[in-house]
């Protein structure tokens, strides 16, 4: 008797049906030769911890899915409930399409393993296995695993390239990856004009054009010491069952808070926020409002769907056409309607296209993503940044690991004494997910104001947002930390305190996440507590708080200056230099029209001028210097700069409408003179 031939599908970030490589093949290709095929997703244990699919009394042959350098889970409570939704998603659609997903957990080729012994004996003859390309360094390891084993079965294994990005790989004009410039304007220009350049979508597979599911009674059971789980909430459950506390001294949810993300996982519910957006007005809106702190609506949030390919860049974009050329009816009453292009619609695009970059930044530079030294520096590298880990620490590192690692932990819960830093972390912490704005801000405070290891903030935002991506996350960690693709390094510094004054402009972010400090009146003791009076501290009951007893960093700030506008002054730049930053859709943007985020498009993508002030940078003394000279030659007391009359120096500053910044050309304190510090073994992504 003649057995069925099986196709083994394994999804990991393409959970969706449209505009999807490998399904849109199967259901119009007029000769694949397969009669059955088999969907499987994988909770992998190298990512997510799956000791809560044990049966009763065994043990798990897999380490904790803990990350390296910090210990924390790799994935915490908020983005495991939206992946086990956009799974759950999949498998209806699938369903309704005639088809179906197999749910199972562990080393995916342990999985694959098993399907493949347990199959031999069956009616069905697995003559392939087929899944879309990632291009970060774990899932390479992983691919080359699963075509190891799959060569050794005699099995056809074959990778596809995943089109939900915004420019396909094969019209970049790139050879490779290796040939992308370590600049994004250049690759931004190579690209342009970007409203013509992403091909077009995929159909969504006709009912009953897939090839047939075989019967549950023919599929292998999940392998044990595991159980798979049989509903969403069953799910759910086991994966927050082993993570329990996240913190010891986790604060609370305020009685009153806005989330800014809030949506469900899945293919339909990305569908649903799209098109929200575009009938609102959002999307032509986006550039007036991607600078947000509080409520869904200031950015697109459309990042998490992004991050597991709920939905492709080039959908957003075609639905971005459909509203500018007024051709979907839906959206006849929304702003910019029939209108073209417009300064929102092109502020997604390029977001979209930084994603790209930070995706292909990856995969030229593999590895490096993980290094404490970055992309970008040599094994001279040798700045000493700040750690808990005794081992790695300093012999003359300034507070020791024990005191660091005190610190660590107010950062963790959001009590350094910063009002903007400690509302977005604590708003991290509670819901898994904070602005474009408060995570450049963060991670300056971390890695600029405290100088500490850049990756213990990396792997905090890995274990808690929502809408992780590695490329978009640990790039844009680089790139603030001053080691990523960023040719002015160190010289980057936010001042949060200004940033609060800037963007959040009455207190209401801050006193939402910080209720204990919702009593304060002026914004300057609401955004840095301490500098509040004694009377209104007592009447607060704020005395003792450690926010104000011992802050961790104290920054000088003067309220004597306009309030900022909309408008933003003219500052010429030198060939090649970046501003701004974004992260997810909101990401870490490199240029004006360059740029570097998280969010739209990309919050693990938003607009490059975000962030771009040069006020938003500070001395590496932390302090906001203003001066009434124009033509000043020695920097003010406690300044660590020069005048730009002697910029070959590489650590000046230069006055600017009233700040002190970075001169053209200047590389920062921390720059060039890296020597003798050997980069860490980060078997990761």
């Amino acid at each position: 008797m003649s057995r069925s031939k099986l196709l083994v599908y394994l999804l990991r970030r393409d959970l969706r049906v449209a505009d999807n490589p490998i399904l849109h093949h199967l259901a119009t290709a007029s000769e694949h030769g397969f009669t059955h095929l088999l969907p499987v997703y994988i909770f992998p244990a190298h990512q997510i911890e799956i000791s809560g699919f044990l049966k009763d009394g065994e043990s798990s042959p897999y380490p904790p899915a803990k990350s390296q350098v910090a210990n924390y889970w790799r994935c915490g409570p908020h983005r495991a409930k939206f992946i086990a939704e956009a799974v759950w998603n999949m498998r209806s659609n699938l369903e309704t399409l005639g088809s179906g997903l197999k749910i199972r957990v562990g080393n995916p080729t342990d999985v694959l393993q098993d399907l493949l012994q347990k199959f031999k004996d069956s009616s069905f003859a697995v003559g392939g296995v087929w899944m879309t390309e990632e291009l970060s360094w774990e899932e390479i390891q992983e691919q080359k695993a699963l075509a190891s084993l799959c060569s050794a079965q005699n099995v056809d294994f074959k990778i596809w390239k995943d089109e939900k990005y915004f420019v396909d790989d094969r019209d970049t004009g790139l050879a490779g990856p290796k040939d992308l410039p370590d600049v994004f304007t250049t690759y931004r220009k190579g690209q342009e004009p970007l409203r013509e350049k992403p091909r077009k979508v995929l159909p969504q597979p006709a009912k009953s054009s897939l090839p047939t599911l075989p019967p549950d009674s023919s599929i292998p059971p999940q392998s044990d010491p595991f159980v798979s789980p049989s509903t969403l909430d069953d799910a759910l459950e086991r994966l927050n069952r082993p993570l329990g506390d996240i913190l010891a001294n986790c604060p609370s949810l305020p009685d009153q808070f806005q989330s800014g993300h809030g949506m469900s996982g899945g293919e339909v519910a990305a569908w649903e926020r799209l098109r929200s957006l575009a009938q609102s007005g959002a999307l032509s809106a986006y550039k007036d409002t991607r600078n947000g702190l509080v409520g869904t609506d200031y950015s697109t949030k459309l990042s998490s769907y992004l991050a597991m390919g709920c939905l492709t860049a080039r959908q957003i974009h075609e639905e971005l056409l459909s509203l500018e050329n007024g051709t979907n009816e839906l959206y006849k009453d929304a702003k910019g309607y029939g209108e073209g292009e417009n300064e929102g619609t092109k502020g997604i695009r390029f977001e979209l296209l930084w994603r790209d970059y930070m995706r292909l930044c990856t995969a030229k530079f593999g590895r490096k993503l993980f290094r404490l030294s970055g992309f970008r520096q040599d094994d001279s590298y040798d700045k000493k940044w700040k750690t808990p880990n005794k081992t790695n620490a300093a012999h003359n590192q300034d507070p020791g690991p024990e005191q660091m690692a005190k610190l660590l932990e107010r950062f963790e819960t959001g009590t350094t004494g910063m009002g903007l830093i400690d509302a977005s972390q604590r708003e991290l912490l509670l819901t898994g997910y904070t602005s474009n704005r408060a995570r450049q801000n963060v991670a300056s405070f971390l890695s600029k104001h405290l100088g500490i290891d850049w990756r213990f903030g990396a792997e905090w935002y890995e274990m808690l947002l929502v809408d992780y991506d590695v490329s978009s996350n640990w790039a844009n960690w680089q790139y603030v930390a001053g080691v990523g693709n960023d040719p002015r390094g160190d010289a980057r510094t936010f001042n949060p305190v200004k940033q609060a004054f800037d963007y959040d402009k009455d207190g209401s972010f801050v006193r939402m996440w910080l209720p204990e400090l919702r009593e304060i009146q002026k914004l300057e003791n609401l955004f840095q507590v301490w500098t509040t009076d004694q009377e209104e501290l007592e009447k607060c009951g704020l005395l003792d708080n450690v926010m104000v007893t011992d802050p961790v960093k104290r920054i000088e700030f003067n309220v004597d200056r306009k309030p900022k506008t909309n408008r933003r002054p003219f500052i010429k730049r030198g060939r090649g230099q970046q501003r701004g930053g974004r992260w997810g859709n909101n990401q870490y943007a490199s240029g004006h029209g360059s740029g570097a985020s998280s969010e739209a498009t990309a919050s693990d993508t938003a607009a490059p001028t975000s962030g771009n002030d040069d006020s938003h940078y500070t001395t590496n003394s932390g302090s906001n210097w203003r001066s009434s000279r124009s033509n000043a030659s020695s920097p003010p007391q406690g300044g660590r700069g020069w005048h730009n009359s002697d910029p070959s120096r590489g650590r000046g500053f230069t006055q600017n409408r009233g700040y002190w910044r970075p001169p053209t050309g200047a590389r920062g304190d921390y720059t060039g003179n890296y020597q003798g510090f050997p980069p860490p073994h980060i078997p990761r992504q």
